[in-house]
Protein backbone atom coordinates (compact mmCIF):
# COMPACT_ATOMS: atom_id res chain seq x y z
CA UNK A 1 0.00 0.00 0.00
CA UNK A 2 1.34 3.42 -0.93
CA UNK A 3 1.73 6.22 1.61
CA UNK A 4 2.79 9.85 1.69
CA UNK A 5 6.18 10.45 3.26
CA UNK A 6 8.94 12.98 3.75
CA UNK A 7 12.19 11.80 2.11
CA UNK A 8 15.43 12.73 3.87
CA UNK A 9 18.79 12.11 2.22
CA UNK A 10 21.62 10.75 4.39
CA UNK A 11 25.11 11.31 2.98
CA UNK A 12 27.69 8.65 3.90
CA UNK A 13 31.12 10.31 3.72
CA UNK A 14 34.47 8.55 4.26
CA UNK A 15 37.85 7.72 2.74
CA UNK A 16 38.13 4.43 0.85
CA UNK A 17 39.45 2.26 3.70
CA UNK A 18 36.17 1.67 5.59
CA UNK A 19 33.85 -0.09 3.08
CA UNK A 20 32.32 -2.36 5.76
CA UNK A 21 31.47 0.64 7.92
CA UNK A 22 29.84 2.36 4.94
CA UNK A 23 27.79 -0.79 4.32
CA UNK A 24 26.80 -0.86 8.00
CA UNK A 25 25.48 2.70 7.82
CA UNK A 26 23.42 1.91 4.73
CA UNK A 27 22.16 -1.29 6.36
CA UNK A 28 21.07 0.69 9.43
CA UNK A 29 19.21 3.16 7.22
CA UNK A 30 17.37 0.42 5.31
CA UNK A 31 16.54 -1.34 8.58
CA UNK A 32 15.16 1.90 10.03
CA UNK A 33 13.02 2.40 6.93
CA UNK A 34 11.58 -1.10 7.02
CA UNK A 35 10.50 -0.68 10.64
CA UNK A 36 9.47 2.98 10.73
CA UNK A 37 8.79 4.49 7.29
CA UNK A 38 5.12 3.56 6.96
CA UNK A 39 4.13 4.39 10.54
CA UNK A 40 6.11 7.64 10.78
CA UNK A 41 5.74 8.83 7.15
CA UNK A 42 9.49 9.34 6.79
CA UNK A 43 11.84 7.61 4.34
CA UNK A 44 15.62 7.87 4.67
CA UNK A 45 17.59 7.75 1.40
CA UNK A 46 21.29 6.84 1.72
CA UNK A 47 23.63 8.67 -0.66
CA UNK A 48 27.08 7.25 -1.48
CA UNK A 49 29.15 8.78 -4.23
CA UNK A 50 30.20 5.42 -5.67
CA UNK A 51 26.62 4.32 -6.29
CA UNK A 52 24.49 7.49 -6.37
CA UNK A 53 26.59 10.17 -8.06
CA UNK A 54 26.00 10.98 -11.74
CA UNK A 55 29.14 11.02 -13.97
CA UNK A 56 29.67 14.57 -15.20
CA UNK A 57 32.49 16.55 -16.81
CA UNK A 58 33.22 20.25 -16.42
CA UNK A 59 34.55 20.64 -12.89
CA UNK A 60 36.79 19.04 -10.26
CA UNK A 61 35.39 15.64 -9.13
CA UNK A 62 35.11 16.80 -5.52
CA UNK A 63 33.14 19.88 -6.56
CA UNK A 64 30.69 17.64 -8.42
CA UNK A 65 30.33 15.36 -5.39
CA UNK A 66 29.76 18.42 -3.21
CA UNK A 67 26.98 19.68 -5.46
CA UNK A 68 25.27 16.32 -5.97
CA UNK A 69 25.80 14.79 -2.54
CA UNK A 70 26.60 17.30 0.18
CA UNK A 71 24.32 20.13 -0.93
CA UNK A 72 21.35 17.81 -1.31
CA UNK A 73 21.85 16.01 2.01
CA UNK A 74 19.71 16.49 5.10
CA UNK A 75 21.95 14.43 7.41
CA UNK A 76 25.66 13.61 7.08
CA UNK A 77 27.42 10.56 8.55
CA UNK A 78 31.23 10.68 8.27
CA UNK A 79 33.49 7.69 8.99
CA UNK A 80 37.23 7.31 9.45
CA UNK A 81 39.42 4.22 9.85
CA UNK A 82 43.18 4.64 9.41
CA UNK A 83 43.21 7.10 6.50
CA UNK A 84 42.40 10.80 6.23
CA UNK A 85 41.90 10.61 2.47
CA UNK A 86 43.27 12.32 -0.63
CA UNK A 87 43.74 16.10 -0.61
CA UNK A 88 41.54 18.38 -2.71
CA UNK A 89 41.90 21.97 -3.89
CA UNK A 90 40.04 23.20 -0.80
CA UNK A 91 40.89 20.82 2.06
CA UNK A 92 43.28 18.18 3.38
CA UNK A 93 40.93 15.48 2.07
CA UNK A 94 37.69 15.06 0.18
CA UNK A 95 35.90 13.74 3.25
CA UNK A 96 37.09 16.69 5.34
CA UNK A 97 35.85 19.07 2.64
CA UNK A 98 32.44 17.39 2.68
CA UNK A 99 32.28 17.67 6.48
CA UNK A 100 33.20 21.35 6.47
CA UNK A 101 30.74 22.16 3.69
CA UNK A 102 27.93 20.38 5.54
CA UNK A 103 28.73 22.04 8.87
CA UNK A 104 28.87 25.47 7.24
CA UNK A 105 25.44 24.80 5.71
CA UNK A 106 23.95 24.02 9.12
CA UNK A 107 23.37 20.33 8.44
CA UNK A 108 23.68 17.78 11.28
CA UNK A 109 27.02 15.98 10.93
CA UNK A 110 27.80 12.80 12.88
CA UNK A 111 31.49 11.87 12.90
CA UNK A 112 32.72 8.39 13.91
CA UNK A 113 36.25 6.99 14.25
CA UNK A 114 37.07 3.28 14.13
CA UNK A 115 38.83 1.76 17.15
CA UNK A 116 39.49 -1.55 15.37
CA UNK A 117 43.11 -2.77 15.16
CA UNK A 118 45.15 -0.95 12.51
CA UNK A 119 45.98 -2.85 9.28
CA UNK A 120 49.52 -4.22 8.95
CA UNK A 121 50.16 -2.08 5.87
CA UNK A 122 48.91 1.16 7.41
CA UNK A 123 50.13 4.35 5.72
CA UNK A 124 51.79 6.19 8.59
CA UNK A 125 51.56 9.58 6.88
CA UNK A 126 47.81 9.10 6.44
CA UNK A 127 47.48 7.95 10.05
CA UNK A 128 49.39 10.98 11.33
CA UNK A 129 47.18 13.29 9.31
CA UNK A 130 44.05 11.58 10.63
CA UNK A 131 45.20 11.90 14.22
CA UNK A 132 45.92 15.58 13.76
CA UNK A 133 42.50 16.14 12.18
CA UNK A 134 40.80 14.28 15.02
CA UNK A 135 42.56 16.41 17.58
CA UNK A 136 41.49 19.59 15.81
CA UNK A 137 37.88 18.55 15.18
CA UNK A 138 37.44 17.27 18.75
CA UNK A 139 37.43 20.89 19.92
CA UNK A 140 34.36 21.61 17.78
CA UNK A 141 31.96 18.92 18.96
CA UNK A 142 31.37 15.42 20.28
CA UNK A 143 32.92 12.55 18.33
CA UNK A 144 31.81 8.93 18.15
CA UNK A 145 33.74 5.66 18.04
CA UNK A 146 32.94 2.16 16.80
CA UNK A 147 34.77 -1.14 16.86
CA UNK A 148 32.36 -3.30 14.83
CA UNK A 149 29.47 -2.99 12.40
CA UNK A 150 26.74 -3.86 14.92
CA UNK A 151 27.84 -1.14 17.31
CA UNK A 152 27.97 1.37 14.47
CA UNK A 153 24.45 0.44 13.30
CA UNK A 154 23.12 1.06 16.81
CA UNK A 155 24.77 4.47 16.89
CA UNK A 156 23.35 5.40 13.49
CA UNK A 157 19.83 4.65 14.74
CA UNK A 158 20.47 6.93 17.73
CA UNK A 159 21.79 9.70 15.46
CA UNK A 160 18.78 9.43 13.15
CA UNK A 161 16.34 9.66 16.04
CA UNK A 162 18.25 12.62 17.45
CA UNK A 163 17.97 14.50 14.16
CA UNK A 164 14.34 13.61 13.47
CA UNK A 165 13.31 14.86 16.89
CA UNK A 166 14.70 18.26 15.93
CA UNK A 167 13.31 18.45 12.41
CA UNK A 168 9.94 19.73 11.29
CA UNK A 169 8.03 16.92 9.57
CA UNK A 170 5.48 18.38 7.15
CA UNK A 171 3.56 15.09 7.07
CA UNK A 172 3.14 14.95 10.81
CA UNK A 173 -0.24 15.52 12.36
CA UNK A 174 -1.26 19.09 13.14
CA UNK A 175 -0.56 20.26 16.67
CA UNK A 176 -4.26 21.18 16.89
CA UNK A 177 -5.31 17.58 16.28
CA UNK A 178 -5.26 15.33 19.39
CA UNK A 179 -3.07 12.28 18.87
CA UNK A 180 -3.07 10.65 22.32
CA UNK A 181 -0.07 8.60 23.42
CA UNK A 182 2.64 7.87 20.86
CA UNK A 183 5.99 6.27 21.51
CA UNK A 184 9.34 6.55 19.78
CA UNK A 185 12.07 4.04 20.69
CA UNK A 186 15.74 4.64 19.88
CA UNK A 187 18.60 2.17 20.45
CA UNK A 188 21.72 3.68 22.02
CA UNK A 189 25.14 2.41 23.07
CA UNK A 190 28.27 3.81 24.67
CA UNK A 191 31.74 2.24 24.78
CA UNK A 192 33.46 2.88 28.11
CA UNK A 193 37.00 2.10 29.22
CA UNK A 194 36.94 -0.10 32.33
CA UNK A 195 40.66 -0.47 33.03
CA UNK A 196 43.94 -1.88 31.74
CA UNK A 197 44.73 -5.55 31.20
CA UNK A 198 47.99 -7.30 32.10
CA UNK A 199 49.53 -6.48 28.72
CA UNK A 200 48.85 -2.79 29.17
CA UNK A 201 45.97 -2.61 26.70
CA UNK A 202 42.78 -0.76 27.54
CA UNK A 203 39.74 -2.85 28.44
CA UNK A 204 36.30 -1.71 27.33
CA UNK A 205 32.68 -2.55 27.90
CA UNK A 206 29.67 -1.44 25.89
CA UNK A 207 26.59 -0.19 27.70
CA UNK A 208 23.33 -0.31 25.75
CA UNK A 209 19.94 1.17 26.40
CA UNK A 210 16.67 2.05 24.71
CA UNK A 211 15.40 5.61 24.93
CA UNK A 212 11.61 5.58 25.00
CA UNK A 213 9.92 8.92 24.31
CA UNK A 214 6.25 9.80 24.49
CA UNK A 215 5.86 11.95 21.36
CA UNK A 216 2.10 12.29 21.77
CA UNK A 217 0.04 14.90 23.58
CA UNK A 218 -1.38 12.73 26.37
CA UNK A 219 0.36 11.24 29.41
CA UNK A 220 1.00 7.48 29.28
CA UNK A 221 0.16 5.96 32.66
CA UNK A 222 1.33 2.72 34.29
CA UNK A 223 4.08 2.27 31.71
CA UNK A 224 6.11 -0.96 31.89
CA UNK A 225 8.57 -2.60 29.51
CA UNK A 226 9.11 -6.14 28.23
CA UNK A 227 12.01 -7.42 26.13
CA UNK A 228 12.06 -10.39 23.78
CA UNK A 229 14.68 -11.98 21.51
CA UNK A 230 14.25 -14.57 18.78
CA UNK A 231 17.61 -16.10 19.71
CA UNK A 232 20.33 -15.49 22.27
CA UNK A 233 20.07 -13.72 25.61
CA UNK A 234 18.35 -10.38 26.29
CA UNK A 235 17.55 -8.81 29.66
CA UNK A 236 16.10 -5.41 30.55
CA UNK A 237 17.91 -3.94 33.56
CA UNK A 238 14.83 -2.31 35.11
CA UNK A 239 12.74 -3.06 38.19
CA UNK A 240 9.66 -2.59 35.98
CA UNK A 241 7.73 -0.54 38.50
CA UNK A 242 4.99 1.28 36.55
CA UNK A 243 5.85 4.87 35.64
CA UNK A 244 4.05 7.79 34.01
CA UNK A 245 5.49 9.31 30.85
CA UNK A 246 4.27 12.83 30.17
CA UNK A 247 4.27 14.20 26.60
CA UNK A 248 7.81 14.83 25.22
CA UNK A 249 9.38 13.00 28.18
CA UNK A 250 11.94 10.22 27.63
CA UNK A 251 12.83 7.21 29.76
CA UNK A 252 16.05 5.22 29.57
CA UNK A 253 15.71 1.41 29.59
CA UNK A 254 19.12 -0.29 30.07
CA UNK A 255 19.50 -3.62 28.29
CA UNK A 256 21.98 -6.48 28.39
CA UNK A 257 22.34 -9.12 25.71
CA UNK A 258 24.92 -11.64 24.56
CA UNK A 259 26.86 -11.75 21.32
CA UNK A 260 24.81 -13.20 18.49
CA UNK A 261 21.47 -12.19 19.95
CA UNK A 262 18.98 -11.56 17.14
CA UNK A 263 15.37 -10.56 16.63
CA UNK A 264 15.29 -8.23 19.62
CA UNK A 265 12.00 -6.49 20.42
CA UNK A 266 10.82 -4.08 23.09
CA UNK A 267 7.17 -4.05 24.10
CA UNK A 268 5.79 -0.98 25.87
CA UNK A 269 2.66 -1.48 27.99
CA UNK A 270 0.64 1.48 29.25
CA UNK A 271 -2.79 2.73 30.27
CA UNK A 272 -4.49 5.38 28.12
CA UNK A 273 -7.90 6.80 28.99
CA UNK A 274 -8.42 3.94 31.41
CA UNK A 275 -7.68 1.23 28.81
CA UNK A 276 -4.68 -1.10 28.66
CA UNK A 277 -2.51 -0.58 25.58
CA UNK A 278 0.72 -2.08 24.25
CA UNK A 279 3.00 -1.73 21.26
CA UNK A 280 6.03 -3.77 20.20
CA UNK A 281 9.08 -2.20 18.54
CA UNK A 282 11.86 -3.93 16.62
CA UNK A 283 15.11 -2.77 18.23
CA UNK A 284 18.81 -3.46 17.72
Amino acid sequence: MSFTATVLRVLVASPSDVPEARDAVESAIHSWNSRNAATRSIVLLPWRWESASVPLLGDHPQSIINEQGVDGADIVVALFGSRLGSPTREAVSGTVEEIERAVNSGKPVHLYFSTAPLPHDVDTSQLDGLRQFRQEISERGLLGEFDDARQLENQIWAAIEHDLARMDNPTAASKDTPVGVRFRVASNSERLQTGIDKSGKAKYETKRWYEVTNTGDLAAESVTFEGQAASGFMRLLVDNQPITLEPEVSWKVPVLYSMGTAGTKLTVHWVENGENQSKTFDVQ
